[in-house]
């Protein structure tokens, strides 16, 4: 097994121990909703220190259901990724393009020297 193959098993393995323990461990028990995102806990904290707290504005889009929110989070989850995948994969294809380049334009100058 080569050096990157054994980074990558270990690598998705601790993202795998990190989705699974929470669970295994019953972090969630005792809550009416166990994992929630960082707004509605934030939510909750403020209303429950200082319940006549008005918000500075509302969102401009409110959606339908918790599983919309959901999937249009994935969505913009997913858009990310995709750019970021598009940005690194251009990078390596330029730095590949340049190395072939350069090793071509070295290839016909040593050919000429065994002339």
């Amino acid at each position: 097994m080569t050096r990157n193959a054994k980074i990558n098993t270990l690598l998705l393995l601790l993202v795998a121990a990190l989705a699974v323990l929470p669970l295994a461990l019953g972090l969630g028990e005792g809550k009416e909703e166990p994992f929630t995102g960082a707004d509605a806990q934030a939510e909750s904290a403020i209303t429950e220190l200082k319940p006549d707290y008005q918000p500075w504005f509302s969102p401009l889009y409110e959606p339908p259901s918790g599983e919309v929110e959901s999937a249009l989070f994935a969505l913009q989850a997913a858009l990310g990724a995709g750019v970021l995948a598009y940005y690194f994969g251009v990078r390596r294809g330029r730095r590949q393009g340049a190395a072939q380049a350069l090793a071509q334009a070295q290839a016909p100058a040593e050919s000429t020297r065994e002339r």
